[in-house]
């Protein structure tokens, strides 16, 4: 084998580990890059969950809970009122509609249930005849799908209305076809999931990825002489290089809501 060939062997093999090198690096860069991602989903999942258990603690005890055994005993055992809004519109003769807002608790559902759920109501659109539900209690609706049907007062026209969200439905007005109706009575009632229900509610507190414990911080802070309660909840072990805190080269930003300060349950993922 002369010299040529042996060089050329050499840098065939060499090529080839300078190519293995290069992809292995973007490989596991891209793989770095997805697993920061899922990660993230992962601790937004359960931040997401936190803030809405706690402002649904809130309405029921008039405070934050201070510690992840009350919240997440409250999730999983407590029990809260099911209230549903209902609007009668009265038209006046100079022209200004007066709404008269009714609010009637109708039952009560889990703690869970009001969490993880989000209840809609699709109310009679004016004063009419009712003609009809197209849809049955139990069913599951998509958007745009047709929800009921009736007369206006004082029109023939058959008017169907669609249902603008999707979900479960839950209730039905009791109510026949030729029925009136006046405008902004329950007509139906339906729910979706607006949170992960797959998320662990017994390792609510866990941080997924590091396995460290949200850092929760709940107090009554004083604004022009009225008490109001402040949370912040973050992250401890921020993994994302990429999230950096303003003004600072070192520092990762954590993922958090709420303010030590302010009165918001903003999120800054969102």
């Amino acid at each position: 084998m002369n010299l040529t060939k042996i060089l050329a062997y050499v840098l065939f093999v060499i090529s080839l580990a300078l190519a293995y090198y290069l992809y292995n690096s973007i490989n596991s860069s891209i793989e770095f890059r997805e697993k920061i991602t899922s990660t993230e989903k992962q601790i937004t999942d359960k931040l997401s969950v936190i803030r809405e258990a706690q402002k649904v603690y809130l309405e029921q005890h008039g405070r934050y809970a201070g510690s992840w055994d009350t919240l997440i005993n409250f999730i999983e055992t407590g029990v809260v009122p099911i209230i549903v809004k209902s609007e009668t519109i009265i038209p006046k003769s100079y022209g200004v509609d007066s709404v008269i807002v009714k609010i009637d608790t109708i039952g009560k559902v889990t703690a869970r249930e009001k969490i993880f759920r989000k209840t809609y109501s699709v109310n009679a659109a004016d004063n009419g005849t009712f003609l009809g539900f197209f849809k049955n209690e139990g069913d599951y609706v998509a958007k745009g799908t047709k929800s009921y049907k009736m007369k206006r007062e004082g029109s023939e026209r058959v008017e169907e209305f669609a249902f603008l969200d999707k979900g479960t439905i839950s209730s039905q007005a009791k109510i026949n076809v030729g029925d009136p109706v006046k405008k902004g009575q329950n007509l139906i009632t339906f729910w979706d999931y607006q949170l992960n229900p797959n998320v662990d509610i017994k390792t609510l507190s866990i941080v997924p990825g590091s396995g460290k414990t949200f850092d929760l911080y709940t107090a009554a802070i004083d604004r022009n002489g009225i008490k109001v309660w402040v949370i912040e909840v973050k992250d401890p072990a921020p993994i994302n290089p990429e999230r950096k805190e303003e003004n600072e080269a070192k520092n990762r930003r954590p993922l958090r809501f709420g303010s030590r300060t302010d009165v918001t349950t903003a999120g800054n993922w969102e």
